[in-house]
């Protein structure tokens, strides 16, 4: 099925980049949409057979994908939306790089999470750069130029550093007499690997894959990458790219996790997950541009999901699941960013207000997904976060769970004066003549998601807490 999902996206992606008839692009993102779905129930019934030689479908990845499935149709729908009635200045051309960018994108996330070698991790790795940096230049004025350099440059130093994480870890194997770098072998063999190449090759690639995951020290380049790309764009890259970043290094961690270094690896976490939650707290209080307070509030959630992993016991499986959480949190803020520029034509907050007044379906979408966001109950973010707290005060990290407390408290700060600015107090300048009817219906991706976010937190089907707890072993 691979086979067949990898030679579709390469045709279509092709397809959509040199086709300037509207009709047949609606007619090639269905195709993919059906193409990825396919993928999704055939990965389903055919959980850890191999495919291809280097892929294998394991609980985590199988988790993300079908988080991916539902993620990337409201994504594509209002890529739609976007191109055909917020932008309408778009040519075919740059509406067919748009969408084979982002048929690319969402493909190289995909076959990641199914990916059972470390190299080939890299290559798909590498693939959503290119992709991403596509849709981030989109608008192809001067900002976008400086979001696309900045975001090539630290993915290549990004990538070198995986790069030579590999190679480290083919020298750690080869005093062993191993040449087998799958995952599921290095597992099997992560006693006999030379401890002292394993150490180096963890730090370049837990390092490396920074820059997808959004922690300190490589996540300057997500924040950037998000405020510059279409809305659109911009919740695939504060989700299920992210994701691809998490997978990458839990895979890591998980042959740490049963030798030695564990202790060590963990620790190297926690200094990146706690200064990832601090840079967020920091930034949060200041920032006035909407869509740089969503790319921070993904760098805060991102510092809580490693800060579980580290503490261990519920707090993999807190972390697991606040990921999975996350994934339908954030597109929905990203979504409706879009009918928010499309009123006050602004992404200062400084230029919005009254959100309530002109766009009541969308004002609720917004106060849901603060509460979400910032997993004050009944958000399914509370849950996990609950758990996290709980699996740091079990490891007897009670100064870093107060530390991480207050710095949680900043941020709902400053995501709430943001937030209410927006819904509540008058803007500063507005011809209300010109705000356009928005339909109600603009928004109903925005509900459904942030309604699965909840019901999966405190209704989980008894799959979705099997698949969890089957990834948990992994580090366990």
């Amino acid at each position: 099925m691979i086979g067949i999902f990898l030679t579709g996206t390469v045709l279509i992606s092709c397809g959509l980049i040199f086709n300037r008839n509207r009709a047949i692009s609606y007619v090639l993102v269905c195709a993919y949409i059906a193409l990825l779905w396919g993928l999704g129930l055939y990965e389903w019934f055919h959980v850890n057979d191999v495919e291809l030689g280097f892929f294998r479908t394991d609980s985590l990845g199988l988790l993300l994908l079908l988080a991916l499935c539902l993620v990337a149709l409201p994504a594509l729908f209002h890529g739609f939306r976007y191109l055909e009635k917020h932008n309408t200045d778009e040519t075919p051309h740059s509406k067919g790089l748009f969408f084979g960018a982002m048929v690319l994108l969402i493909s190289a996330c995909a076959m990641a999470y199914l990916s059972d070698h470390i190299a080939v991790t890299w290559i798909f790795t590498e693939i959503t750069t290119l992709s991403a940096s596509v849709l981030i230049y989109h608008h192809r004025n001067i900002r976008a130029l400086e979001g696309v350099w900045k975001y090539v440059f630290l993915c290549a130093i990004s990538i070198t550093f995986i790069y030579v994480g590999i190679l480290f870890l083919s020298l750690s194997m080869k005093k062993a007499g191993l040449t087998d770098m799958s995952f599921g072998s290095l597992y099997d063999n992560r006693t006999l690997l030379d401890p002292y190449w394993l150490k180096l090759s963890f730090l370049f690639i837990f390092t490396g894959f920074t820059v997808k995951f959004g922690l300190v020290p490589m996540y300057t380049a997500g924040i950037d990458a998000k405020d510059k790309a279409p809305a659109p764009a911009g919740a695939l890259l504060s989700s299920i790219l992210m994701n691809l970043g998490f997978i990458s290094v839990y895979r890591m961690y998980g042959i740490m996790a049963h030798t030695p270094l564990q202790s060590w690896a963990t620790i190297i976490m926690i200094i990146s997950g706690g200064l990832s939650v601090f840079v967020a707290a920091v930034y949060m209080t200041r920032i006035k541009n909407i869509k740089r307070m969503l790319a921070y509030s993904s760098i805060e959630h991102m510092g809580l999901v490693v800060l579980g992993l580290s503490a261990g016991g519920i707090g993999v499986y807190a972390a697991i699941l606040h990921v999975l959480l996350h994934t339908f949190v954030k597109p929905a803020l990203f979504f409706q960013y879009n009918q928010i520029y499309w009123v006050y034509q602004s992404k200062s907050i400084n230029d919005v207000g009254n959100y309530f007044k002109f766009n009541k379906t969308g004002a609720i979408v917004v106060l849901l997904a603060f509460f979400s966001a910032t997993a004050m109950p009944p958000s399914g973010l509370f849950v996990s976060e609950f758990l996290i707290f709980q699996s740091l005060l079990e490891a007897h990290l009670l100064p870093l769970l107060i530390l991480v407390i207050v710095l949680l408290t900043l941020i709902i700060w400053g995501f709430g004066s943001n937030t209410f600015k927006l819904l509540f107090t008058p803007p500063a300048t507005i011809d209300e003549s010109a705000v356009p009817a928005i339909s109600p219906w603009e928004s109903f991706s925005q509900f459904a998601l942030l309604a699965l976010s909840v019901y999966l937190a405190y209704n989980p089907p008894v799959e979705l807490v099997t698949l969890i707890q089957e990834a948990v072993k992994l580090v366990q």
